[in-house]
């Protein structure tokens, strides 16, 4: 369907309850409806338009416009479009109609909008707080415009923790938050019957770093590039390019094609050392340390290639708004084609190695189960996506960067198992470099970055996704004054990911559970977007940077 055409249909649906509909940019359709209609209008994208929801975003609009509102972001995937439907309500007695009922995999992104910005969302079935612990004081919502992105509420005494009641019958055990396979902290209780789980309790947000609240009140559209980029440890390049991005559509304007290109031979080069990481550390999880040990050796030198050309090994400083700082000169071609073609040759080794391991497909086949139907329910993304046979991927569902003109492809498995998110990665990992080879061929002369001399003028919105070695990154973004975001709004792949994981580990053994979390390859940071607390007193304290690098010093003395 055209996009006028799903204008026309959610019109004749729903009559004078849709109020605007706009189209600012090609791939991008906004609607507002009343707040009534946001359960059935949302459940009408899902069911009768084909689709799938992306992430929600609560925003205070009460200086601008009087209200609060809540915009539910889905993708036409096959249409290479965004509908981002929108509800407002007003401060007194904020609260619009859960849809999580009919679209499942809003759970988490209504839980949120109810903690960060106040809007309840009646009738959801786990209306638990998700973000805020339990000691938060009520009714102060950190994403609202009057609460400063530095005040530090005094905690609720003797507040209740309130996890999921077991099943009848079954025993907890505890894992985490802090545990030996997992380099970030995450809680789950698991519900178990001897070896087998029945059931789990996830409680994780314990690195949120209020990065979207800096990003709402005191960072300009140039410096957010920095921040948006130390979201992830692994994915830097990838949250500062869907920054960027998000930020040029709303300023109408984009960024050269050579600096497109580098971008995506950048974004791939990201891609083949997180794969690289994630197999060893996969292979750690199983007790096979020779695969963690021959796969990070591998992927070292593509991070010494990644240092002479941003001058970090984490490609950390590329982006910003209208194009990139560093270019990828032709002398550094032969380099950058030695360096992926020794990957290569060496990757093919270890996984002829890994694919004829008995022990690790023993491990992985038929292990950590995710049906197409549930895949696709919850909205999963990336590899944990496409090895259950979800044709997936934002490269060419919503090409950005250069991947309108490189020839990219998704690679699906119809496992849906352990071993399948491992073989999807696998042909990834060969994928990417042929996209270098093939960007650094046909790159463009020309310049890096584009002039925009006028401020964005305020009230604009961008979004954009960018597909991340996990799966696909959202960056939503409306214009604000003062040159920065009235809101910006982030989410990673692991964060719809991870709402999948109850139904993987479901009939499971306790054992298969870590490998099974392991095989979306969280990163708990980057789903959570610091502060301290003392488990002995209960006190919470911010740390300086003094405090972080003392601390640091004393630790290395021990």
């Amino acid at each position: 369907m055209t996009t006028q055409q799903v204008i026309q249909e959610m019109r004749e649906k729903f009559g004078e309850g849709l109020r605007a509909a706009e189209e600012p940019a090609p791939g991008a359709l906004y609607l507002t409806v009343d707040k009534e209609l946001i359960r059935p209008a949302s459940r009408h994208l899902q069911d009768k338009l084909d689709a799938r929801f992306v992430i929600s975003a609560g925003i205070d609009r009460l200086a601008t416009e009087g209200c609060l509102s809540v915009t539910h972001i889905f993708s036409r995937d096959k249409a290479k479009q965004f509908v981002c439907l929108r509800a407002d309500v007003s401060e007194n007695g904020a609260e619009v109609e859960a849809i999580t009922p009919d679209v499942v995999a809003a759970g988490w992104s209504e839980r949120e909008i109810q903690d960060l910005v106040g809007v309840k969302a009646k009738g959801h079935p786990d209306p638990r707080r998700l973000v805020l612990p339990d000691d938060w004081p009520e009714g102060v919502h950190p994403l609202r415009k009057d609460f400063p992105y530095d005040a530090n509420p005094e905690p609720v005494e003797g507040a209740e923790v309130k996890f999921k009641e077991a099943p009848e019958g079954t025993s907890t055990v505890v894992v985490g938050p802090f545990y030996p396979v997992l380099e970030e902290p995450a809680q789950l209780r698991l519900f178990v019957d001897g070896e087998r789980v029945v059931g789990c309790d996830y409680r994780g947000f314990y690195n949120h770093r209020g990065i979207e609240k800096l990003g709402d009140s005191v960072l300009t559209y140039n410096q957010i590039p920095f921040v948006a980029e130390r979201i992830c440890g692994i994915c830097g390049f990838i949250h500062s390019s869907c920054y960027c991005e998000a930020a040029e559509q709303a300023a109408g304007v984009q960024a050269p094609r050579r600096a497109r290109y580098i971008r995506s031979i950048m974004l791939e080069v990201e891609r083949i050392h997180s794969h690289l990481l994630w197999l060893g550390i996969a292979g750690h999880i199983l007790g096979f340390d020779t695969v963690l040990m021959q796969a990070w050796r591998i992927r070292e030198p593509i991070m010494w290639l990644c240092e002479k050309i941003t001058g970090s090994r984490k490609s950390f400083g590329m982006n910003l708004v209208g194009g990139v700082r560093w270019d990828i000169s032709p002398d550094i071609h032969p380099e950058i084609l030695d360096c992926i073609g020794q990957i290569e040759k060496e990757s093919l080794a270890v996984v002829d190695a890994v694919q004829g391991d008995t022990t690790l497909l023993v491990r992985l086949k038929g292990v950590g189960i995710l049906p197409e139907e549930d895949a696709r329910s919850v909205c999963v993304v990336g590899p944990t996506a496409r090895g259950s046979n979800v044709d997936i991927d934002a490269r060419v569902d919503h090409p950005y960067a250069a991947y309108d003109e490189l020839q990219t492809r998704a690679i699906t498995n119809d496992g849906c198992d352990n071993w399948a998110r491992v073989v999807v990665r696998l042909e990834e990992l060969f994928e990417s470099i042929r996209l270098v080879r093939e960007g650094l061929k046909t790159m463009p002369d020309g310049p890096l970055m584009v002039e925009f001399a006028e401020e964005i003028p305020a009230g604009r919105q961008g979004v954009c996704t960018v597909e991340a070695p996990r799966g696909e990154a959202i960056h939503y973004l409306i214009t604000g004054e003062n040159n920065r975001p009235d809101r910006w709004r982030v989410r990673a792949p692991t964060y719809q990911n991870l709402q999948a994981l109850p139904l993987m580990i479901k009939d499971e053994t306790i054992a298969d559970v870590p490998i099974t979390l392991g095989s979306m390859d969280p990163c708990f940071s980057c789903t959570e977007r610091v502060e301290t607390v003392d488990v002995r007193t209960g006190r919470q304290a911010m740390l300086s940077k003094e405090d972080l690098l003392r601390l640091s010093q004393e630790k290395s003395e021990r």
